[in-house]
Parts: structure tokens; sequence; C-alpha cells
């Protein structure tokens, strides 16, 4: 059986074969982060799989009773892992669920990566993270800009708890986990360098522009009519607004005051026949709204 060491290097070298700009590319910082932080310690004994089994269910992995394939899940680059079904409503101790309204997961090591590629905090930012989920992605980010500079907050206070008792075994208990709902951000830090939602949205909460300095920089997946989320990327410009774009396509759980979406166009999206496609001569394609 692979060891957890060499499981991560393994998972580390698929990454960054992935072949174009983001993940490790050029942030030797995130390399060594992720290397060096256990990604098992944050993952739950149990799990569900988001992948149905033959019998159409998804399947639990058991760290005790199915120890390699449990390991291994951890450390595949693609794959999330099910960490709460319908608000905990659906226990894991009932085994393979057939429900599909995942509600909390550690998210895949490929998307945890390329969200900090971009994020790209230096060392001692100030960063506020929302939705601490487990805590993997707060421990990243505690390697690189130390412990005491992460603020996250965490809606749900077991989930809170949890991760707060792993970072701390860890040694990142300087990581400030607050309960509370990520829309409102965590004001009583503010201002802060960057801002990185673990947690999808529809709309982006008014707070957030505010609470981070001017020239700053937000990461956040954020829902398209595209048929899948995407990573954007905001800078505030000091009054409360924000410009900014897309990065890269992603698919996320979404903030729970945000899962109800609205109609497209009150989210600011032009129809589809107001999106144009040009080739010229040469092949090249450019694709812009009509307005």
């Amino acid at each position: 059986m692979a060891t957890a060491v060499e499981l991560r290097a393994k998972c580390a070298a698929e990454i960054d074969s992935f072949g174009r700009l983001g993940y490790f590319n050029d942030r030797p910082w995130l390399r060594t982060a992720f290397e060096t932080v256990p990604r098992e310690h944050f993952t739950p004994d149990r799990v569900w799989v988001p992948q149905r089994g033959q019998d159409g269910l998804y399947p639990v992995l058991d760290r005790h009773e199915q120890p390699e394939q449990w390991l291994e899940a951890v450390y595949s680059p693609r794959l999330a892992l099910i960490t709460q079904i319908a608000d905990g409503t659906v226990r894991i101790e009932d085994g393979p669920a057939d429900s599909s309204d995942f509600t909390a997961s550690i998210s895949c090591p490929a998307v945890v990566v390329d969200m900090l590629h971009y994020l790209n905090p230096r060392p001692d930012e100030r960063v506020l993270e929302i939705g601490t989920g487990t805590g993997y992605s707060s421990a990243l980010l505690a390697h690189r800009i130390g412990a005491g500079n992460v603020t996250s907050v965490e809606l749900q206070a077991d989930l809170a708890a949890s991760a707060h008792g792993r970072l701390h075994t860890l040694g990142y208990g300087g990581v400030q986990v607050h309960v509370a709902d990520g829309e409102a951000g965590w004001e009583q830090g503010a201002p802060y360098d960057r801002l990185i939602s673990t947690v999808g949205i529809h709309r982006v909460p008014p707070a957030w522009p505010r609470q981070v300095r001017p020239g700053g920089l937000i990461i956040t997946p954020i829902s398209t009519p595209l048929g899948s989320d995407a990573l954007l990327w905001l800078q505030p410009d000091g009054d409360g607004s924000a410009h900014g774009g897309l990065i890269t396509g992603v698919a996320f759980m979404k903030l729970k005051s945000q899962r109800q979406r609205a109609p497209w166009r009150e989210l600011g999206w032009p129809r589809f026949p107001d999106w144009t496609v040009t080739v010229g001569r040469d092949g090249e394609q450019r694709i812009r709204t009509s307005s």
C-alpha cells in the first residue's frame, strides 16, 4: 500500500501534468504547501464518493474498512469527496445514499490548487476565506501567510469546530474560524488583502468588495448560463464596487442563502442572442456581447 506521502507526491505530479496556466505553474510556494499539508488529516473517516455505483447509490468509503481505497480517493486529483448530504439529514452512518443533494465536501485537489494559484497571497497578507469546510484550504493558506493572517467563516457550527480542531492539531490553531453566514463576510477583521470563497454564488454579496482593500483580490466560483460555474476574479475599487472577469470552468455547491437562483437577466447576464461570434480569415475567433 502506498503511503500518504507517496500519494501526495503522485497527486502533485498529476496536477503538474494538466498542461495549462494555473495549478502549480509559477507558484513554488503552492507546491511546497501541497506537499507539506496532509490532506488526509482534513478528510473525515467516512465520505461519500459522488459517482453512483452499480446499485445506483453513492457509495461510502470508510478509512478503517477500506484504508487503501480511502487514501487513494483522498489524493485523486479530480475527485471531490462528499461530507454532507441534504444539510445532514442524510446520515453517513446509514451507508450508500440515493440523494444527490450534496451540501458539503472536501473539494478535489486540482480545484483547490487552481483557486489558490489565482489567489496567490503574499506572505503576511490577510485573507478572508468563505466556507471553512474541513479546514484543508485554511491550512494551505496558513502555510503560506501564517495562521494568524487567515480568517475563515463557516455557517455550520459543527463543521467549524471540527475544522478548528484539525487545524490546531497541525499547529495552525491561530487560524480564526468564526460561525457566521459567509454572505456577510466578516466585518470585524476588515479590510483584508484577499478573499476566497470555497462555495459558489449566483450574485456577488455586496459585503465582499467592501471588506477587501482597494486593489486587493476576490476569487470565487459563480454560476453562469452556460451549464457550469466559472471561477471569477474581482478587484475592489475602494467604494464598494469591483471589476474583474471569468477564468475557468468549475462546479461548486452554493451558499445556503443563494441556493435559489434569480433569472439570468436579473443577475446581469445578457441573453444568448446578444452574444456574437466573429471568425476572421486567419481563423481568429472573437466572442463578445452586442451591447
